[in-house]
């Protein structure tokens, strides 16, 4: 129905004479829900994927989350976050050294590429993620 409702806004618009940009992004942020989700969606990326191990209980997780969407967001698409709650997922957790949350964990072809543990600023992030976008 969305789609039908966008068309008809860009005709309107269109014959307003303006122009409306309709465009679909990929899906920046991603709660795995399973190995098999995790396998596909993670390990088997060809884009660079972090991998956020959080709780629902950890403070220091949930005050990380709106500052990696932000920063994730800015990268319209170059790199995507997988959210593993280690309490439903704690095998996974277990298979990569996750002991302290939060942890975030890049992927990229299936490789663990690089960690950082804990609660970080905003600017850092965005040099952490830079960096890994460079390598």
């Amino acid at each position: 129905m969305s789609g039908l409702i966008s068309r008809h806004l860009a005709r309107k618009l269109t014959s307003m004479g303006r122009t409306l940009a309709i465009t679909q992004n990929r899906a920046a942020s991603f709660k795995v829900q399973d190995d098999k989700d995790f396998l596909d969606k993670v390990e088997n990326s060809k884009e660079p994927v972090i991998v956020d191990f959080f709780a629902t209980w950890c403070g220091p997780c949930k005050a990380l989350e709106p500052r990696l969407e932000n920063v994730i967001a800015q990268r319209k698409g170059d790199i995507s976050l997988a959210k593993v709650d280690i309490d439903d997922l704690g095998e996974l957790a277990a298979k990569y050294e996750v002991s302290t949350i939060p942890a975030l964990v890049v992927f990229q072809n299936g490789k663990v590429k690089e960690r950082l543990i804990g609660l970080q600023d905003e600017d850092k992030l965005n040099l952490w993620i830079d960096n890994v976008l460079k390598k």
